[in-house]
């Protein structure tokens, strides 16, 4: 069962030793079906928009004491874009300035393999979601760090499949 109401407030949010937030994230991510119904080899991600503009994003949030960071990674992909998943291998850290807070923060992001897409959740009415390219969906995000976590999730992923190739010859 699915929360349909987001976390509010900071009562539990994590901060590391030097006072900077701790943030999460995750690139929700899938295969685009073939006009037969089969899964073909490009890959769509789901970018999200800012509750206060249309600027586009990754969906991401506080880090709470009261759970792992694959946890809130996969809260705050129900919570902002509505869909639910595999958390795969984190992708990485990053230290960065939040233009909007002027203070810097930690942020964690992960690939979230895309499961099911909820008809409602929390934060429906506030953001818009769109499935896309990668490539577009790289060049619409608005955060680098974001941009270089796409870029690491799709080298993780040609090395997998050439893994993969190589080990069936």
């Amino acid at each position: 069962m699915v929360c349909l109401v987001s976390r509010t407030g900071r009562d539990l949010q994590r901060y590391d030793n030097l006072g900077r937030r701790q943030v999460v994230g995750c690139i929700p991510y899938r295969y685009r079906c073939n006009s037969d119904g089969t899964l073909s080899n490009d890959l769509e991600a789901l970018v999200i928009s800012s509750q206060k503009c249309q600027k586009m994003m990754f969906p991401k949030g506080g880090w709470e004491l009261d759970e792992s960071r694959e946890e809130a990674a996969l809260r705050e992909s129900i919570e902002e874009a509505g869909v639910i998943g595999k958390v795969e291998c984190e992708l990485g850290k990053w230290d960065f300035l939040s233009k909007r807070h002027g203070t810097f923060y930690e942020g964690y992001m992960f690939p979230l393999l895309v499961e099911e897409e909820l008809a409602f959740w929390p934060e429906q009415h506030l953001r818009k979601r769109t499935w896309m390219g990668v490539k577009e969906a790289r060049d619409v995000c608005q955060h680098w760090w974001m941009k270089e976590a796409l870029d690491i999730l799709l080298e993780r992923l040609q090395q997998n499949k050439e893994q993969n190739t190589t080990s069936c010859l």
